[in-house]
């Protein structure tokens, strides 16, 4: 093992696959060079405890899609984790144990806060979240704080997650779509999560997870509607900001 290695705090992001993510410049660019950071690209989770001890890591990101697996690892999590049932913030302990943490749904509950300064989003409002993996779930935390009724789509739909179909017939009588999908993400920028954007109107709030590329193509289809568009580029920059604070780091 690289002793210079083991004399420096690193940290690091595990998912599959990583080309997309923007995690390790942000981190580079907070810190310069006073703490290392890793992307993980893992196929699965089985070496992940060797990889911590072999890389001395003292905490790290999670992103898809272990957001919900990597739950079912730790020895413990937050309120905030245990509640929304992902993790995507993990602080390795002294001992060697786990804890995770979510700090996704703060972030976006922030970059939305902030952009209902300029559209009117309320309790009285309701929304369609696409997708039911860990980001989702985030946005739903996030949606259920602000009292805001929403419904959760699936191309596979079970439980309480309904249809794209269903969703459609519901446009008119929605304030807000967020994508929490990977759909639209690089390399497959070609893909669009909402197909049926003739639906979008002036009325809707359209956030699109997704930072890369921005914007992606359902931004851009919502926009010529005359939709109000985020995507996540600030989400992903306040997740990462709030993440180092859990880790006990600061920034510049």
């Amino acid at each position: 093992m690289d002793k210079e290695l083991l004399m420096v705090e690193n940290y690091g992001l595990i998912g599959h696959p990583l080309g997309h993510s923007y995690s390790q410049k942000l981190f580079e660019d907070a810190y310069n060079g006073r703490y290392g950071y890793f992307m993980l690209d893992l196929e699965s989770l089985c070496d992940l405890r060797d990889l911590i001890k072999e890389k001395n890591i003292k905490g790290f990101n999670v992103t898809i899609p272990y957001k919900r697996a990597i739950a079912g690892i730790v020895e413990r999590m937050t309120e905030e984790a245990t509640e929304i049932g992902a993790v995507n913030c993990v602080r390795v302990e002294s001992d060697g144990s786990l804890t995770g943490h979510n700090t996704d749904a703060e972030a976006f509950y922030e970059q939305l806060a902030s952009g209902c300064q300029k559209v009117s989003v309320s309790g009285r409002q309701k929304a369609l979240i696409l997708g039911t993996g860990g980001a989702a779930r985030a946005v739903a935390y996030a949606l259920k704080r602000m009292g805001m009724e929403y419904r959760m789509v699936s191309r596979r739909p079970e439980g309480e997650a309904i249809s794209y179909e269903d969703a459609y017939a519901m446009a008119d009588d929605v304030r807000m779509i967020v994508n929490a999908t990977p759909v639209g993400m690089w390399p497959d920028v070609e893909g669009v999560s909402w197909m049926r954007t003739e639906l979008l109107t002036r009325r809707h709030l359209v956030y699109d997870l997704v930072y890369n590329p921005s914007p992606t193509r359902l931004i851009q289809a919502a926009a010529e509607r005359g939709a109000y568009v985020m995507d996540g580029m600030g989400m992903l920059r306040r997740q990462a900001e709030l993440s180092w604070r859990f880790w006990g780091i600061n920034g510049r």
